[in-house]
């Protein structure tokens, strides 16, 4: 662990479970790790961009200290009418909140941001090509849900007819967080000029934490996944509570957890779970926005315990014998004159 000083980081979604998060970056930089490119969905891209934007694990920590989740549930006028406001907004807004108030605050925090980030052409890798994976230090996911399609921005704003580098930040993390119904989906038209409806990236893949994985046999660096789940056994293993169906909203409910979870949960469980720091969510839920601050601070503190638990087992050169070779080669072992030419 001495030599490690850098990694990449796939973050989460999971709405106000994300507070874990910031726990457990705190632990990662406390370890002396440098965050090199990073990715995020929902409340992890959130997470993501003010870390690409330049904020220390404690200036993130006070942020969301100070946040007032309540804020970001923000009306319309439409939504105001009684008794039938919310019913009226779903018909025609899509979303119950505008989210305006999240992406101006998002829009004002990484203005602020020792980076100074406006738009993407702000967040370049300096030692990578234009057009590499790698070239921008931020990338959010989101989903097309016309066109049924997953989004990895800020790469796919082209099928917009924009320019990757014009893309505002907190625009593009405001698609990823727009838990359906909850916050309105964002519009875009595309380059045929139909409108295409953009919602939260956990609609098609809330963990793709393959994504910056490049196929070398020895990467320079690891590449960390930071999921948010009910809870870790004592074992090590993650055990995710069924969900309680009583009536339509709460079916409603687990029919969105089981889309924007099912898919990662099994994927994990065949490769990726070894560089996964599982973080207990303590009961928390996705759109809990009036939690209480000594919740959040368990929360954060989970996320700490969690990073600790795994970077004391943590072992890169293993991981990638286990991992990275076999894949490489095919799923063969490989034998000492392969190693020497693979290394």
């Amino acid at each position: 662990m001495a030599q490690l000083d850098k990694v990449d980081a796939v973050f989460e979604g999971g709405g106000v479970k994300g507070i874990g998060l910031v726990g457990a970056v705190e632990h990662l930089e406390a370890a002396g790790l440098r965050f090199q490119n990073v990715v995020g969905t929902s409340a992890g891209a959130i997470v993501a961009a003010l870390v690409a934007a330049g904020y220390s694990a404690t200036e993130l920590r006070t942020i969301m200290q100070q946040l007032d989740f309540q804020r970001f549930t923000d009306l319309s006028k439409l939504d105001r009418v009684p008794l039938l406001g919310p019913a009226l907004s779903l018909l025609r807004e899509k979303g119950l909140y505008e989210g305006d108030y999240f992406e101006s605050w998002l829009r004002e925090l990484l203005a602020q941001a020792p980076r100074k980030v406006h738009t993407f052409r702000d967040l370049h890798m300096d030692d990578e090509t234009p057009g590499s994976k790698y070239f921008y230090k931020l990338q959010v996911i989101a989903a097309d849900i016309s066109r049924r399609k997953q989004l990895v921005l800020p790469w796919d704003i082209r099928d917009y007819g924009m320019n990757p580098e014009e893309l505002d930040v907190a625009r593009a993390v405001r698609m990823s967080m727009s838990i359906p119904f909850f916050f309105e989906p964002v519009r875009l038209q595309n380059e045929q000029g139909e409108t295409c409806y953009i919602v939260d990236g956990g609609v098609l893949s809330n963990f793709p934490v393959d994504i910056l994985d490049n196929g070398k046999p020895n990467p320079p660096w690891p590449t960390f996944g930071l999921k948010l789940v009910d809870r870790v056994k004592d074992d090590g293993q993650v055990h995710e509570e069924p969900s309680r169906i009583r009536g339509p909203l709460s079916m409603l409910r687990a029919m969105f957890s089981t889309m924007m979870e099912a898919h990662d949960a099994r994927y994990i469980q065949q490769k990726n779970f070894d560089r996964t720091i599982a973080i207990p969510t303590l009961g928390v839920k996705t759109t809990d926005f009036g939690l209480r601050p000594e919740k959040g601070e368990a929360l954060r503190r989970a996320g700490m315990e969690a990073a600790r638990r795994f970077l004391a087992e943590w072992d890169f050169q293993a991981w990638i014998q286990k991992h990275r070779l076999p894949e490489v080669l095919g799923q063969k072992a490989p034998g000492p004159d392969e190693m020497s030419a693979l290394m």
